[in-house]
């Protein structure tokens, strides 16, 4: 399934939200596919902030098909955010040419200096499933199809295998909403691109 995957593969990978949102579970999905399935290294660490003022949560990822020396996650290449709180903490860290990933309906961002930036109301998709908790599995669906970080069937077997017993229908429900936004995502950017180039729209 690698096969599918980047060639020499290495991403530093920072999901963040508040707590409640299953963040920690995201990166523990991401970093299991990516080792178990894809058969690359992976490393997880988590942090947790003040939650009662609002704090942050986050969980570091760093997948690599060499091995991984050192385990956090100090600019990274993808950045996950579910939360204003998590954004304003850790947004100034993405790399350059890094990727930023918002829940659209609860981060705001006026101003960040990156290589691009995707948003997806992870959050409203999940309510209208009827299970708000989901949001985070609806985002992971969104980040498999945006990055190529860890490969489709990898990420959902993961999901499979990591939810509570009895959910799992509803979670891969949740999951394929988020990665078939992420593929209408970029469709939509690529006929923009071509409609620039006079290639049509």
């Amino acid at each position: 399934m690698s096969s599918t995957l980047p060639s020499n593969l290495h991403k530093e990978i920072l999901i963040t939200g508040f707590g409640g949102q299953g963040i920690v579970l995201a990166g523990q999905i991401v970093g299991k596919a990516s080792s178990l399935l894809d058969h690359n290294e992976s490393t997880l660490t988590q942090s947790y902030g003040p939650e009662s003022r609002g704090g942050y949560c986050s969980a570091q990822v760093i997948i690599s098909e060499k091995t991984i020396h050192y385990p956090y996650v100090r600019h990274p290449d993808i950045l996950v955010c579910m939360s204003q709180g998590g954004f304003d903490k850790y947004g100034a860290s993405i790399k350059a040419d890094g990727t930023l990933i918002l829940d659209q309906d609860l981060v705001k961002v006026e101003e960040v200096k990156c290589g691009d930036i995707f948003a997806i109301p992870a959050t409203r998709i999940a309510e209208e499933l009827g299970r708000k908790m989901m949001a985070n599995i609806v985002m992971l669906g969104f980040f498999t199809a945006i990055t190529g970080a860890v490969s489709l069937e990898a990420t959902r077997a993961t999901v499979a295998d990591s939810v509570p017993k009895g959910t799992e229908a509803l979670n891969l429900s949740a999951f394929n909403k988020g990665y078939d936004f992420g593929l209408a995502t970029l469709k939509g950017r690529r006929k923009k691109a071509a409609g620039k180039k006079g290639v049509g729209a």
